[in-house]
């Protein structure tokens, strides 16, 4: 399965990352995933949300999701870009791509790679007034 991951300070190019998109001919599905800053959090109005991580940390533990992943999914590829920083209001924080044989491991993949991301990488979000 190739991995390509990166956790930076720069503003997320959705256009450039799907342009970049290298699949094989075995491939029926590609599942991309957007996550915005919305104006509420947790009952709150914001404008942005400052993010930090522990860089290696997180680079570890995306890795041992990579390996989980590709043992449950027959996926390709794994893409996957995730902010740090002050991100306002309605600009993307994290942009996740999978590419699969088939649709229904493409989505599950997906899912399931977002959800564990929460759960034990080292990225944490503080709302900014």
């Amino acid at each position: 399965m190739k991995r390509d991951f990166k956790i930076t300070a720069e503003p997320l190019d959705e256009g450039a990352l799907a342009q970049s998109r290298q699949t094989s001919s075995g491939i029926g599905a590609v599942v991309h995933f957007l996550g915005l800053v919305r104006a509420n959090e947790a009952g709150a109005e914001i404008s942005a949300l400052d993010y930090e991580t522990f860089q290696k940390m997180a680079e570890h533990q995306f890795n041992l999701l990579f390996d989980e992943m590709e043992k449950r999914w027959p996926i390709e590829s794994v893409r996957l870009v995730h902010r740090v920083g002050r991100v306002k209001v309605s600009e993307p924080s994290l942009w996740v791509e999978v590419s699969a044989p088939h649709r229904a491991e493409a989505f599950a993949a997906c899912q399931w790679l977002i959800d564990e991301m929460k759960r034990v990488v080292p990225i944490w979000k503080k709302p900014v007034p």
